[in-house]
């Protein structure tokens, strides 16, 4: 595990996989809204093997191996992560000047989104796995329930306790209480989608319990990129890379070769 110091007061947790040296693009991979590079399992490492491309996979500030959060988290959260902590990390990792292929899951594909908006000449492909770019009911009542299971189910508190330490119950808090924020409901990224330039593959499932197929259709519409694609998983949830690994990765790797070729 490595870690950088991004400003005064966060410093940032990270992994790499294979050579990040070499002058190939490089598989930026951004996790959900409770999760962590552990929570990725071997996800990244098996994409990597199957692009040839190295990768980082890093914890956001607040989750994991980086420093706990430190204020009150603001419904812009995930903007502030684009715009200025991820621009950060790539600053203090020498990554200016690298294609970037962001992957994102969840909160992550919406950063990956916003900064692909914000940032477009340094990114080359977004892979948007279950985002969300507008806030949705059937988001809120389950995030509701996600804080519900974690203060009375033992097993499923030592679980996440296992990937956030003693922070765990403050990461928590900060998310669900911001997610089911009355201001939230009207929290909406779509004005950024039309700046991205790079071609975006979108992923969803069916059955995902935080955000329905019209986050899809939104991001199709608003992003412009001929080669943008959708890929809908029947009877997967909100973790089709986890639930569908394999399946996930050849959908992925063959929209990056198409890319790059």
């Amino acid at each position: 595990m490595n870690s950088v110091q991004i400003t005064s007061k966060i410093k940032i947790a990270y992994i790499t996989i294979g050579d990040l040296e070499c002058d190939a693009p490089l598989l930026l991979f951004l996790h959900e809204g409770m999760g962590s590079i552990s929570m990725f399992r071997d996800f990244p490492k098996r994409l990597c093997e199957a692009t040839g491309f190295p990768g980082l996979v890093f914890d956001r500030y607040g989750y994991g191996h980086s420093t706990a959060l430190q204020e009150d988290r603001t419904i812009d959260y995930l903007e502030t992560e684009a715009k200025i902590n991820l621009p950060l990390l790539v600053e203090h990792l020498n990554l200016n000047n690298r294609k970037l292929i962001i992957v994102g899951h969840s909160d992550g594909a919406s950063i990956a989104l916003i900064y692909a908006g914000l940032f477009p000449k340094n990114v080359i492909a977004v892979v948007s796995i279950a985002a969300h770019v507008f806030t949705e009911e059937l988001s809120i009542r389950n995030v509701k329930a996600l804080e519900e299971r974690f203060y009375s189910n033992d097993e499923f508190r030592a679980k996440l306790e296992r990937y956030h330490f003693e922070h765990t119950e403050s990461t928590l808090i900060a998310f669900t209480r911001t997610i089911t924020s009355e201001s939230f409901k009207n929290w909406n990224i779509e004005n950024y989608l039309s700046s991205i330039e790079a071609p975006v593959l979108v992923i969803q499932g069916t059955n995902d319990e935080y955000g329905t197929l019209a986050q899809v259709e939104s991001i199709m519409n608003h992003a412009s990129h001929p080669q943008n694609k959708k890929i809908i998983l029947d009877n997967y949830g909100h973790s089709p890379h986890l639930e569908n690994k394999e399946g996930v990765v050849k959908h992925i790797s063959e929209f990056i070769k198409a890319i790059i070729s």
